[in-house]
């Protein structure tokens, strides 16, 4: 494979992506569960919001994917990789729904530290389209986590 860019700097980059993917799946399965179950005065809101956010996320998913493998690596597909992989902690029981912004408020921002952790390898290779994904990726997960850390202020 020759696409300019060397192979320790793809496996590099697969790696940290392989992170982000494990991050995204894990934060997309978090909040369709918190889409499901969240109650109170809030519910409507937060249910329509949260599905917005978790059919973005299936999107990211596969982009992130799909980019692994075109760097000529396999993606992680599974719950026992992304648990391995992922930085963002599983939410126990069903919490209030304060409680699910403040979650995914963390989720997102965990996302954002991940994608920022791999740009050194990324620009060191010249790897513009894992720039401009992660570039994406950032405006995304840091206005989502801005609209729901609004709803935290009051």
């Amino acid at each position: 494979m020759d696409i300019g860019i060397n192979e320790q700097d793809r496996q590099d980059i697969a790696q940290g992506l392989s992170r982000l993917l494990a991050d995204t799946y894990t934060l997309y399965l978090k909040t369709h569960n918190f889409h499901w179950n969240v109650t109170g005065p809030m519910f409507q809101t937060l249910h329509l919001m949260f599905e917005q956010h978790y059919n973005e996320l299936a999107l990211a998913v596969d982009m992130i994917a799909e980019r692994i493998r075109a760097l000529g690596h396999y993606a992680p597909g599974s719950y026992s990789e992304y648990a391995r992989l992922t930085s963002i902690a599983e939410a126990s029981g069903v919490p209030r729904a304060q409680d699910m912004i403040s979650q995914l408020v963390d989720g997102h921002e965990t996302v954002c530290r991940t994608a920022r952790s791999i740009f050194a390898v990324v620009e060191k290779a010249s790897d513009e389209p894992t720039a401009d994904l992660l570039t994406q990726r950032l405006q995304v997960h840091e206005k989502t986590a801005w609209m729901l850390r609004s709803l935290l202020e009051g």
